[in-house]
């Protein structure tokens, strides 16, 4: 008996963990959010199924545009820790390619804002308002975020 209890706990432990059915939302899949079912930015603004059309286009579109520009980068920050762990490292390799991991994020931000400023064209200045909202509330989020991750006190 005592094994079969032991046994029967074990497999209990081993289970994995319900979530609650959150899904982390981290590179290239962050930005499909915005619709109503992941409580992205479009949560709660009420829209029409023109505008949700409009945003779910206008988000594909983005993403194909963006997918590249992610794949490059991703390469360049491989080839930057090749070059920065080389045995005898070239800095001016090194600097180079840092430009180059800058160039890109500055292209995907301006795909990102673009992107962004389109889909609050399409609102109504209500919906603009909680639109704009969501937006420093999330950046208020991160923030809280990031000082508890690395122990600020302010």
């Amino acid at each position: 008996m005592f094994v079969v209890l032991m046994s029967m706990s074990a497999v209990l432990v081993a289970q994995p963990a319900d979530r609650g059915g959150k899904k982390s939302f981290r590179g290239p899949d962050r930005e499909m959010q915005m619709n109503e079912n992941h409580g992205g930015p479009a949560k709660g603004l009420n829209l029409t199924d023109a505008q949700k059309d409009a945003f779910k286009q206008s988000m594909l579109a983005m993403q194909k545009q963006l997918q590249p520009l992610r794949n490059e980068l991703g390469e360049a920050v491989a080839h930057q820790k090749t070059l920065t762990t080389a045995e005898k490292p070239d800095l001016s390799a090194i600097n180079k390619n840092i430009e180059k991991i800058g160039a890109l994020r500055i292209e995907m931000a301006k795909i990102k804002v673009k992107n962004r400023l389109d889909m609050r064209a399409q609102l109504t200045d209500e919906q603009r308002l909680k639109f704009d909202m969501f937006k420093g509330k999330k950046m208020q989020e991160r923030t809280k975020r990031n000082e508890k991750r690395y122990g600020y006190d302010g």
